[in-house]
């Protein structure tokens, strides 16, 4: 990889993901006071934490097109600000209403945000490096955890500070940081290589030649025009794949602070500390899983094979009374091999599209697949509801990755 680029810009690309995605289920940790304070069910946190996705869904594919058309910088600034703005003001929810109405409105204002990122990616990476890249920027989902675990649980002691729930404290204060950074990127971010005067005048040059080479070639087998793009079964099979893994991802994500309560009476700090081990096993995985895809040129076993692992970890925390060392344990297997899926799967798209087509299909196989970000939370909270714990809707998680692996190894082997 080239380590001027990768310093210059994977650092700062991963502190904007830790901050978006804290933002995304920090509601995960303010549901241990907010759910309580509000008089919320399982069912309502359920529907609230996943119609985020509802409303990311109805409006990635435009955002992304918008994105390739005014360029990333301009327009991860304004996804950034607005996230940051809506963030902010879950701390005034009083009722069912603003929960819903304002979990959809960051889901509105935050799309686009991946995606884009990942497009932006293959502005700057050639094919063979775009997994370790991805799989590098994407560490921060399961380091948002590391970090986020602890200071959600830190917030949230912070109950009756000027007249705040900790719950309210929590919004507050992890939402002001994506405000500010949002500020930050019209300074920082380069769109494309070609504008990289950073980059030594040979360097520069061999790179956008060599990325010029591979969308000509990408272009020539497979065209770089949007409409086509979004009718490719291959990124429909993509966007199918994707949503089993996000039912997977997010079931466990916005869920994990209350399974972990239920492992026995602690202090929010502990229960943050506790939920940090997971994601710090999901963070090693995801960085070895992606290196060892570019190494061998191969994406579609390495995720069969991370997939095979989560539905593992999940089936056998819901199947074994295990105690809560164990239980834990069990929980980062699930999480190393969810997180472990998404370097090989998102150096796929790279592979059969440019231009346009990649940011339309992008955007979709994205906005589709994150739909399972609504059915994996709702589904459990429906499930534990209704039997009262989360073995059930464990189990559920657990096919939903199984049918992951199974899916991948049917892939087309190119790419």
């Amino acid at each position: 990889m080239n380590r001027r680029v990768t310093r210059r810009l994977i650092p700062f690309l991963f502190l904007l993901y830790v901050v978006a995605f804290l933002d995304r289920v920090n509601v995960g940790f303010a549901a241990l006071q907010m759910k309580q304070d509000l008089g919320f069910g399982d069912a309502v946190y359920g529907f609230g934490a996943g119609i985020f996705f509802l409303g990311y869904f109805a409006f990635e594919v435009p955002s992304n097109l918008i994105l390739e058309r005014v360029g990333p910088r301009f327009w991860i600034a304004r996804i950034m600000i607005s996230w940051g703005l809506v963030s902010v003001a879950m701390a005034c929810v009083r009722g069912e209403a603003a929960f819903y109405a304002l979990r959809f409105l960051l889901g509105v204002a935050e799309a686009g945000f991946f995606p884009g990122i990942v497009l932006y990616l293959t502005h700057w990476f050639p094919a063979a490096e775009r997994a370790r890249a991805v799989a590098l920027f994407m560490t921060a989902t399961a380091m948002s955890g590391v970090i986020g675990g602890p200071l959600s649980g830190a917030l949230l002691e912070l109950d009756g500070a000027l007249g705040l729930r900790g719950w309210q404290w929590l919004f507050v204060v992890e939402g002001l940081p994506a405000v500010a950074l949002g500020v930050f990127v019209m300074r920082f971010l380069t769109d494309r290589p070609e504008d990289a005067h950073w980059l030594p005048e040979d360097e520069r040059r061999a790179l956008v030649a060599r990325l010029a080479a591979e969308r000509e070639a990408v272009v020539s087998r497979h065209g770089a025009r949007l409409w086509p793009a979004l009718a490719h079964p291959r990124v429909w099979a993509l966007a199918l794949l994707y949503f089993a893994i996000i039912v997977g991802l997010y079931g466990v994500t916005l869920w994990l602070p209350q399974i972990v309560h239920e492992l026995g009476e602690r202090s929010s700090f502990e229960i943050g500390l506790l939920t940090a081990i997971p994601y710090l096993a999901a963070s090693l995985a995801m960085v070895g899983v992606g290196v060892h895809s570019d190494r061998r040129g191969e994406r579609r076993r390495h995720l069969a094979f991370s997939a095979l692992v989560g539905a593992a970890g999940l089936a056998a925390t819901a199947a074994l009374e295990a105690p809560p060392a164990a239980a834990i344990a069990l929980l980062s297997v699930a999480a190393a091999g969810v997180w472990g899926c998404f370097g090989p799967f998102w150096a796929l798209p790279g592979g059969f599209l440019a231009g346009s087509a990649a940011a339309g299909g992008i955007a979709l196989i994205n906005s589709i697949g994150n739909l399972g970000g609504f059915t994996g939370p709702y589904a459990l909270g429906l499930l534990r509801e209704a039997t009262g714990d989360f073995r059930a809707g464990l189990g559920l998680l657990a096919l939903s990755l199984a049918a992951v692996a199974l899916l991948a190894l049917r892939l087309p082997r190119e790419g």
